[in-house]
């Protein structure tokens, strides 16, 4: 009988080689109250960097968009009718509604960017919106989170 020799490192690295690899997700707007994308997908556990970018022309005094990424299960025209104060950057100032709140970037002009990094922990269709005023009609969109796959 033969008998093989697997080195060691081979087997600490196995747990670790279906690791998910991290992802850069770019979502673009404009003067138009688009987003470029209504949706984008990943995986529970893996590390997102999304840039947000507003390729508009219009200054933030006059056209701002951002992006807010909602937990599952949300109801957007509710959450949307609770954003409507520009003194809390256009998000729900009760406690209650900042809670269905996953990541959110701040009001962007023409230009500008920000970007986002995070890791999605459970699976789920989680929605995105423009939180100024009349916007998520129009812009909106889902990122969908999905399961790891089984090894």
């Amino acid at each position: 009988m033969k008998h093989f020799l697997i080195p060691l490192t081979l087997l600490v690295a196995a747990p670790f080689a279906r690791a998910q690899a991290p992802v850069k997700i770019e979502i673009t707007c404009n003067d138009e109250m688009k987003y470029n994308t209504k949706g984008f997908e990943v995986e529970v556990g893996q590390k997102v960097t999304l840039v947000f970018k507003n390729v508009g022309k219009i200054p933030v005094a006059k056209m701002a968009h951002n992006l807010v990424i909602l937990k599952p299960g949300n109801e957007l025209l509710a959450f949307a009718a609770k954003c409507g104060d520009p003194k809390t950057g256009h998000l729900p100032a009760d406690a209650e509604m900042k809670k269905q709140i996953f990541a959110h970037t701040k009001h962007l002009g023409g230009g500008e960017s920000q970007t986002l990094y995070f890791i999605p922990k459970e699976p789920g269709a989680y929605p995105f919106i423009c939180t100024t005023p009349g916007h998520f009609t129009m812009m909106q969109g889902v990122m969908t989170v999905k399961a790891k796959p089984a090894p």
